[in-house]
């Protein structure tokens, strides 16, 4: 069953075509990789995606949906969720905090609820820290909920911010070069984490990622873009040993 649908998907900025006549399907429950040269537009098509940019043509489908013109916020709740390139939590906030803030889009009271601290406040409360916690175990950031982010290794951050998106409930997940900046121990627990995530919450995954190893390990297919438009697609080994891809990143 396909999950995503991207249709002759462009954006231009001043004359400049960053994304030209894109077109990718994901099937549900897959994990696919979206890579390419720096400057390839990679993450121009995560900002398309989740409702950042508007794109000046094309069709971005979930599950039939289209979601074009419609809001960031919208978007998350029609089940888009994203990390970034450079990390974004709440960096003062608890590790438990910047979870809930994500729980938020899912269990919701009204303003006086948490003014007068209700039965009902309590128990969405309680809700959201079991919730929070279940996901965090997932992670093993369990023993620092009471952190502030700020204060995690670099590694733990990265994957804080995987875990709130998840809390979103999402039914995709763009990860936005999880492995940036980490050590190679690191980026394997990372590629174990991706998978686990992927089984145990049933998410479908498109990564954007340099790490050709982490690619090439997890990915179960490919997508190359350069300049803008869509260079190769397939298998990683055939993607990853076509001639044209190697050129792109090797720039001759």
């Amino acid at each position: 069953m396909t999950l995503l649908e991207v249709k002759n998907l462009g954006i231009s900025f001043g004359g400049l075509r960053a994304v030209d006549g894109l077109n990718m399907s994901i099937e549900k429950g897959a994990l696919v990789g979206l890579i390419g040269p720096n400057g390839a537009g990679k993450t121009t098509v995560f900002n398309l995606l989740t409702g950042m940019y508007l794109p000046s043509g094309g069709s971005i489908k979930l599950e039939g949906t289209e979601l074009v013109g419609k809001s960031p916020a919208r978007i998350s709740q029609e089940g888009v969720a994203r990390t970034f390139q450079n990390i974004r939590l709440f960096s003062q906030m608890t590790v438990m905090d910047n979870v809930k803030a994500a729980l938020h889009n899912k269990i919701k009271y009204n303003l006086a609820a948490s003014f007068l601290h209700t039965p009902e406040y309590r128990r969405k409360e309680r809700e959201m820290n079991e919730r929070a916690r279940e996901i965090l175990q997932v992670f093993e950031l369990e023993q620092y909920v009471d952190y502030k982010a700020s204060n995690l290794p670099y590694g733990k951050q990265r994957k804080l911010e995987i875990a709130r998106a998840l809390a979103t409930d999402p039914k995709l997940l763009l990860l936005d070069e999880p492995a940036a900046g980490m050590n190679p121990n690191e980026t394997a627990e990372l590629m174990e984490t991706i998978e686990l995530i992927r089984e145990k919450f049933g998410v479908t995954i498109l990564l954007i990622e340099h790490d050709m190893k982490l690619v090439g390990g997890i990915c179960e297919y490919l997508y190359v873009l350069n300049f803008g438009t869509e260079l190769a697609h397939g298998l990683p080994e055939e993607v990853l040993n076509d001639p044209q891809v190697i050129t792109a990143y090797l720039g001759e």
